[in-house]
């Protein structure tokens, strides 16, 4: 069948609903770290799924793991006290994973947006047990992106998602990313940058005043937003402001969870603990859709013990703790340790972006090249001493995005950039092939 002449029925997730010739790429086929169309084109999966095939497709032992789960039984609730036996396994897996981060207890959902929003009201239900239910802000950095929920979007720092829907959730705050090639200070020292935005909070703290605010949520390393790599004693400085506040800090792990920035937690990259995580995408690495929400001691005691109806979580999900997910994550993470793979996506991470750097002197269009681990964009401009960003309307970033199909490699254009998020078990001489494809593109598309 002609798929580019069959009419379609669906919409595609954050793209224009109206009708369009615009031709669609259908992916048939799945191995290792390559995908097959339907007109039996090889790709390297540059865009890892979607930042989640993190072990890469076609595992046998996570086909396995799903296969005997079915055998066993493929679906059963965990309300009502009720419970199997895979939801045990990865609850405890995931705290002993998180040991250092005194992770102790997770409430499993069906995604990334599912684990935001459960974060974002348990962090409130916290709050309401430990007796200051006055702190129901949120803070967050703007370029963040947390799922489609409403209360994701609402902490969300792109406006892009918000023109749609109407009033988002209110008592949400938004600051200045710490990002070194954008930023309103025109500021590009790493240590000056971050004095910045730690003195824009402590501002919007007193402000607000700290008793009004539950947490501030951010990723480790922004991902949608545009890929942005904070300086290194940003999520520190950050730790430090929360807790002489008493604020929690919630790390939005969905992307970076599991090794993609070359540690096995982004903010553990960092050197900081939050107080909730939220994850998915690597999780299950796509095999099967899972969420977890895990949240540490001072969350976990003061909901388990707050009076009154502030014990009882009033949140969940007909597919919380799924059981054919859970035993695909358990294969998907015994994959991830024992193979390494954040020390792999750290290594090959490292060095491709080391091959796509010198795209920055030979592009006029390329204004920047940055990246940590496996997580890497090429954002391009219109002058490169104004930093102006190329107009996404004119489709750059498409173009140079079907230049490099056309050549075997899949990547991701988004707006005015190309998102680089391959498998984790991306080899040098795959990284290789990538960055001399994304090259050729650009001198096709210049």
């Amino acid at each position: 069948m002609n798929f580019q002449q069959r009419k379609k029925r669906f919409w595609h997730p954050m793209g224009s609903a109206a009708e369009s010739n615009v031709h669609t790429v259908v992916i048939e086929r799945g191995d290792g770290n390559y995908v097959t169309d339907i007109d039996g084109n090889r790709m390297l999966d540059g865009v890892g799924g979607l930042w989640n095939v993190n072990v890469g497709h076609n595992r046998t032992a996570v086909k396995e793991a799903i296969a005997r789960q079915l055998d066993e039984i493929a679906y059963y609730q965990t309300f009502d006290g009720v419970a199997h036996p895979r939801v045990y396994d990865l609850a405890d897996r995931l705290c002993s994973m998180f040991t250092q981060e005194d992770m102790q207890r997770v409430l499993f959902s069906s995604g990334g947006s599912d684990s935001v929003e459960t974060a974002l009201k348990l962090a409130r239900q916290y709050w309401i047990a430990a007796g200051e239910p006055s702190r129901i802000k949120f803070l967050s950095l703007r370029n963040g992106y947390h799922g489609v929920h409403m209360g994701g979007t609402s902490v969300g720092g792109n406006g892009v998602y918000h023109y749609n829907h109407g009033p988002l959730l209110p008592n949400c705050y938004q600051l200045d990313t710490p990002w070194l090639y954008r930023n309103p200070w025109k500021c590009e020292d790493p240590a000056q940058l971050v004095e910045y935005c730690i003195a824009q909070l402590e501002e919007s703290i007193a402000f607000h005043g700290s008793q009004t605010i539950a947490a501030f949520i951010a990723e480790p390393v922004q991902g949608a937003g545009g890929l942005i790599v904070p300086p290194s004693t940003y999520w520190p400085r950050l730790r430090e402001v929360c807790d002489r506040n008493g604020i929690l800090l919630i790390a939005d792990e969905v992307v970076t969870g599991f090794g993609r920035t070359g540690s096995i937690l982004g903010s553990r990259g960092w050197g900081v603990a939050p107080d909730i995580l939220c994850l998915a995408k690597g999780i299950s690495a796509g095999y099967v859709p899972l969420g977890a929400t895990v949240f540490n001691g001072r969350v976990a005691n003061a909901i388990e013990n707050g009076a009154g109806f502030s014990h009882m979580v009033m949140h969940g999900y007909t597919y919380s703790g799924h059981p054919v997910a859970c035993a695909a994550a358990l294969a998907v993470l015994d994959i991830v340790e024992s193979e390494d793979l954040p020390g792999n996506a750290g290594r090959v991470g490292k060095h491709l972006l080391e091959q796509l750097l010198p795209l920055r002197d030979a592009y006029e269009t390329v204004g920047d090249v940055r990246g940590k681990g496996l997580m890497l964009a090429l954002d391009f401009v219109t002058d490169k001493a104004s930093r102006t960003p190329l107009d996404p309307r004119e489709g750059f970033a498409t173009r140079v995005a079907e230049a490099a199909r056309k050549r075997g490699v899949l990547v991701r254009p988004v707006a005015n950039k190309i998102i680089l998020s391959p498998p984790l078990t991306l080899t040098v001489e795959e990284a290789n092939t990538v960055a001399r494809t994304m090259a050729d593109a650009l001198h096709e598309c210049s």
